[in-house]
């Protein structure tokens, strides 16, 4: 070979190290991008699913007929005075067992499902308008929040203590992932066929998943408990969130979501500057790498060609 060949075979190794490196920090780009925004495109997803079954929900149950709706929470409450008269913490067994995980849907609160809903549950604070299902079984717990068997049914009254479960961490949805933001004092609410019921956080525990005694009906109470897996994604304990029942304020409730909508507003426009700047430095990096590819070419065909002229000379 020559050196007028070996010259540009030197050129074209060079760009096609180029080329490859480009390549491959492009699809480093791409995969990294994807990870990042998985969970938060796949949240929007499962938000705007759940956005359709709540408005679903609220739709059914304007076609039933008032005394309907009065017929089946009359047999809730009926329901939830049995459990309250026989009140026994055996009863209940944590629902992230596999046992329970692989249980079928159940049949305890059919008197309150409008197309297999319950009602819904809405935590301004962390943003969650989720579908309640009845029961914990790993189907009710991909799709939405269960309750709790053995719990009374979410229709409040005194002599009540319903507990709703959901999910921690999974990557299609948040569910209860953020419940650790909850403080004392903050609200959450039930829509159930009667209407809306309002909660207020009055305590916050973490225990092991065999100890019940925070979820046994307290005699003239109405608690609601919201229960999770914690610490995140090691799972070894139960986050307990209860909240005592309080007045529904329906400008309370808007005002709280209009916040929560703002918050939600400016993490949007956080994602998306962040994504921005990752654009940026890639294509300012690529263009660098360019660059110091093509003055790499020029040094070697410069050098080439000299040492020709000293082949000549």
């Amino acid at each position: 070979m020559d050196k007028k060949d070996k010259n540009f075979s030197t050129i074209n190794d060079y760009k096609k190290n180029g080329v490859f490196k480009t390549i491959i920090i492009s699809i480093v780009f791409i995969l990294g991008l994807g990870i990042f925004s998985f969970p938060i495109i796949s949240n929007l997803i499962y938000k705007n699913a759940a956005k359709r079954v709540v408005q679903n929900f609220d739709e059914e149950v304007n076609q039933i007929e008032d005394t309907e709706i009065s017929k089946k929470l009359n047999l809730a409450y009926s329901y939830n005075e049995y459990l309250f008269g026989a009140n026994n913490i055996n009863s209940l067994e944590d629902p992230y067992t596999q046992e329970k995980l692989s249980a079928g849907v159940e049949e305890y609160a059919k008197m309150l499902k409008v197309n297999e809903q319950i009602g819904y549950i809405i935590i301004p604070k962390i943003s969650i308008n989720d579908p309640i299902y009845a029961g914990t079984s790993e189907v009710v717990l991909q799709n939405g929040i269960g309750h709790l068997e053995g719990t009374s049914l979410p229709v409040g009254g005194k002599n009540t203590h319903t507990v709703l479960t959901g999910h921690r961490g999974l990557p299609t949805a948040k569910f209860f992932t953020e419940l650790d933001k909850l403080v004392v004092g903050d609200n959450f609410y039930i829509k159930n066929i009667g209407g809306t019921i309002a909660y207020e956080v009055d305590q916050i525990k973490v225990v092991e998943p065999t100890d019940f005694n925070d979820l046994v009906i307290t005699p003239n109470e109405d608690y609601c408990t919201l229960l999770t897996c914690t610490p995140y994604m090691i799972n070894s304990h139960r986050l307990l969130v209860r909240g005592h029942r309080i007045e529904y304020r329906e400008e309370v409730l808007n005002t709280e979501i209009e916040v929560s909508n703002t918050t939600n507003k400016n993490n949007k426009i956080l994602f998306a500057s962040i994504t921005l700047v990752i654009i940026i430095v890639i294509y300012t990096s690529s263009k660098y790498i360019k660059k110091r590819k093509g003055l790499k070419e020029k040094i070697v065909f410069t050098e080439d060609i000299n040492q020709e002229k000293e082949g000549f000379d």
